[in-house]
């Protein structure tokens, strides 16, 4: 009787922790669902009423579109709209010469800013991950201080600093410095510093990250074997700090590309950048196919490239598996 009950034992077990197995799986499902359901509902379903737009007629009216595919028409009306579907407004963007120097200056200041960011927000975030483990919540708070201020006054007061009549020509002129008043408000210096000062938080604290958890004996260990503290930098910090570099780099260039307040206040009336043209068309001419079109080229222009560099890292960590 003992062993029967013995062997009955188990199955009642197994039985019971079927529900908590259960449970648990949906939780796990559920984990991984509510990142899709949010992508779904804020960026995919947006993208496709944008570029839903990107394909209809520009019209006097409000909105000022007529919606070639409407499912307001119907099955069968919505299936007539693609016969008249047209790619006009794509076309437009690579006939006018405006909108293509747009997406390369815009590509290019960014890719000049984030080179920038990087030189400038490196040092700051190693210092911080060689300070004393006492220092550090405070030094970070110093990094993420400016976040709570309004982004707009923080640019406004940029303008104060760079004008001809501002501090910083004030105080090179104080200090003997320059003779004459130098001209940067206006031009795309003004947009670097803009855009390194702006952004800055989002590079420091990825590589914040990545350099608090390098171990550095190995950099000891490197330098009693004979290597100097600059090729001990470039060949054990640097490359262990990839993750964060390249974590930094996208957080800035990114949004860098479609920077419209920082151009529009630093840069004047005569900054070409794309966020910049996609503003005019919207709210100047109130083109909004065209202004989606442009939209829609420019988060593929973002998008296709970090898809690729997903995919290189991806097999470059199966080969090193």
């Amino acid at each position: 009787m003992t062993n029967i009950a013995a062997t009955a034992s188990p199955p009642t077990a197994t039985a019971a922790a079927l529900p908590t197995r259960l449970a648990k799986g949906f939780v796990d499902r559920l984990v991984i669902i509510i990142p899709y359901v949010w992508l779904l509902f804020f960026f995919l379903v947006p993208f496709i009423i944008v570029f839903k737009i990107s394909l209809s007629q520009t019209a006097i009216a409000m909105p000022p579109y007529t919606p070639v595919l409407d499912f307001g028409d119907g099955i069968s009306g919505f299936f007539a709209g693609f016969r008249e579907l047209n790619f006009d407004n794509y076309t437009l963007l690579i006939q006018d010469a405006l909108y293509f120097n747009a997406y390369v200056t815009s590509v290019i200041i960014a890719a000049i800013s984030t080179v920038l960011t990087l030189i400038v927000g490196y040092p700051i975030a190693y210092g911080m991950a060689r300070a004393p483990a006492t220092v550090r919540p405070m030094l970070l708070m110093l990094v993420i201080l400016p976040f709570w201020t309004s982004f707009l006054i923080r640019v406004y007061a940029w303008i104060g600093i760079l004008k001809p009549e501002g501090l910083l020509n004030e105080l090179l002129l104080s200090l003997h410095i320059i003779s004459d008043k130098l001209q940067i408000l206006n031009t795309y210096n003004a947009i670097f510093i803009g855009i390194v000062y702006s952004y800055l938080p989002f590079m420091v604290l990825p590589l914040y990250s990545s350099l608090e958890k390098m171990d550095y004996s190995l950099i000891e260990a490197a330098q009693d074997l004979g290597c100097p503290p600059a090729g001990a930098f470039w060949k054990i910090t640097f490359p262990l700090s990839l993750p964060g570099v390249i974590a930094g780099c996208l957080l800035v260039f990114i949004p860098a590309v479609g920077e419209f307040v920082i151009p529009d206040l630093l840069g004047g009336s005569q900054t070409l950048m794309i966020g910049r043209t996609l503003w005019n068309e919207f709210f100047n001419n109130r083109d909004w196919p065209v202004s989606s079109a442009v939209a829609v080229i420019l988060l593929l222009v973002l998008t296709i490239p970090i898809m690729f560099f997903q995919q290189a890292q991806a097999r470059a960590q199966e080969q090193g598996k």
